[in-house]
């Protein structure tokens, strides 16, 4: 759409992507400068839409941002009250006892809470100060100035004929300029990815590791609800097969948060991570909770988990990358929302002064540094090792010489140094013909759905005449190379149903993708064994709708 002329809007920061990182970075610029220029643009129908968490918040980021946030009203209302541990095997539970982990996997003081609602509340802040924030607003494009900096980025394109060309109903969408650009995405966002690739950002670092994180809304039984109550687990159903756990918390109004994370290194193309997390629902713990309730909501989301040695350089002439478009992710902790906030908080700091000095389009370094050198550093640098034990070593690895390192890191060294992760998630996939194929149980239908019901509880829509957001590098992969020596995982690792193989009498196997039941995980952009599959950013307004999550 280069051949278009759009209109232009000049800002002092234009800020992609109303997460917590970015409502963060907004609302500290006009803190520090009431008349700073600032336009925060998000892609979700309202902000908070898009917004897929743990929700247990440490609040230090918020302290940080706003001290007085409970005079405010911020909905943080339901204080963690207890914190269980748990080991499970197919029949039984294990208690881990408190006492010998480090005192950073204390959930006391944290809170939680409906990250969604939390960030509808920070907008609210914002605009209480001033920032222009438009809900609705994909961001599709990087617009480059002329010594190859970004200077701005287009928004609000609508209407593309399904072949992405221009049509005589296609609305062209603005080009929004400003002195710096904040790209606060999340997890492997498209524009972030771009800078990255384009400016060599990754290079000398770890590779970014995932995980897919699940979670469905329950509202249970009064009898069995504990207000403040957080429990953890692992081991069973993932066993070998693949890292990772689960998350059960209790809010308040007899709700819980469901949730299980699948690393998304495991070698086995047979797996079938939603499967997965549908089994364990049936765990005899799991399942006395659930029996009874009912599902309210449903959705999915990748995890950036390289942690501190992952983080690419965060700054190019002109942009900066926040939050999880870095990956700030504490992986034991299962939180990174309040680095998150800390990194706008920074990133906001760094442009004011330069804005001040009269600078503009160049490198915010003061950001990076205080970012690997500050409070941000400071909690992924404690437990960088744990990540990369549990993929190399396993979970009870993790556990012992992952746990002794957390302990001595608190004491202020490490006998590991820092540990390498090796692959990335994609070349970790093995051959289908080395790994037996997985007998996965039927849903219930009670404790248990298939993928397309419970997508319907994520509310996710999408204009079907657009074009398909989900772009394939070459057509022929698929069914040539990825069926062929991988069975089709990408059938089996989309948690939306996306992608399916199609086999008809007397005609070849087609690949179809159902770009309109997308959550926006983007696991297939992570996870495709020849990396064929890119995510795009679809119109604005589409995608999830999370009611509370």
């Amino acid at each position: 759409m280069a051949e278009i002329e759009r209109e232009t809007m000049e800002y002092d920061v234009v800020i992609v992507g109303a997460g917590p990182a970015g409502l963060s970075a907004a609302i500290r610029l006009k803190q520090l400068d009431a008349d700073l220029n600032v336009v925060v643009l998000e892609k979700g129908s309202e902000v908070g839409a898009h917004i897929l968490s743990g929700a247990v918040l440490d609040p230090s980021g918020l302290d940080a941002l706003i001290p007085d946030w409970k005079d405010k009203g911020a909905p943080l209302t339901v204080p963690v009250k207890d914190d269980n541990f748990y080991m499970l095997g197919e029949a039984g539970q294990v208690r881990i006892p408190n006492f010998p982990m480090p005192p950073l996997m204390n959930n006391h003081g944290n809170y939680i809470v409906s990250m969604g609602n939390v960030c509808r509340w920070m907008a609210e802040q914002a605009e209480g100060l001033g920032v222009e924030i438009f809900p609705g607003m994909a961001c599709s494009e990087l617009v480059y100035g002329d010594n190859g900096e970004i200077k701005g980025v287009v928004a609000g394109v609508f209407g593309l004929e399904a072949d992405g060309s221009i049509g005589e109903g296609t609305e062209p969408g603005m080009e929004l300029h400003g002195k710096y650009v904040f790209l606060s995405e999340g997890v492997r966002g498209s524009l972030s990815k771009e800078v990255i690739d384009k400016f060599d950002l990754s290079d000398g670092k770890e590779p970014q590791k995932y995980g897919l994180g699940m979670k469905e809304i329950w509202e249970i039984d009064p009898a069995k609800h504990k207000e403040g109550s957080v429990t953890h687990t692992m081991g069973w159903p993932l066993g070998g097969n693949a890292g990772g756990g689960s998350f059960i918390y209790h809010l308040e109004n007899n709700q819980v948060y469901v949730g299980f994370v699948v690393h998304l290194n495991y070698k086995n193309p047979h797996l079938f991570p939603y499967m997965e997390f549908q089994r364990f629902k049936h765990h005899p713990m799991v399942a006395e909770l659930l029996e009874g309730g009912k599902r309210v909501a449903y959705g999915a989301r990748a995890i950036s988990e390289g942690g501190y040695q992952s983080m690419p350089k965060m700054v190019a002439p002109g942009v900066a990358l926040l939050g999880c478009s870095v990956g700030m992710v504490n992986v034991p902790r299962i939180k990174g929302n309040h680095n998150a906030m800390l990194s706008g908080k920074a990133a906001a700091e760094a442009a004011f002064d330069a804005i001040k000095a009269g600078r503009s389009a160049d490198e915010l370094t003061a950001y990076e540094s205080e970012v690997r050198d500050g409070a941000i550093g400071t909690d992924l640098k404690k437990v960088r090792n744990v990540k990369p034990l549990w993929s190399k070593y396993g979970l009870v690895a993790s556990l012992v010489v992952g746990g002794f390192d957390m302990w001595s890191n608190t004491l202020g060294f490490s006998l590991l140094g820092t540990l390498g992760h090796g692959k990335n998630d994609a070349d970790a996939t093995e051959a289908a013909a080395d790994h037996t194929p997985i007998d996965y149980p039927k849903p219930d239908g009670k404790l248990s759905f298939d993928r397309l019901t419970n997508v319907a509880f994520s509310f996710t829509n999408h204009e079907e005449s657009q074009p398909a957001h989900l772009r394939l590098a070459d057509e022929s992969v698929p069914v040539g190379v990825n069926l062929a020596k991988y069975a089709g995982p990408s059938a089996r690792y989309c948690p939306a149903g996306v992608y399916e193989f199609v086999e008809e009498e007397g005609k070849d196997t087609r690949f179809v993708i159902n770009f309109q039941n997308c959550v926006h995980c983007k696991t297939c952009d992570i996870k495709d064994p020849a990396q064929n599959i890119t995510w795009t950013t679809p119109q604005g307004g589409d995608g999830p709708n999370y009611p509370n999550m």
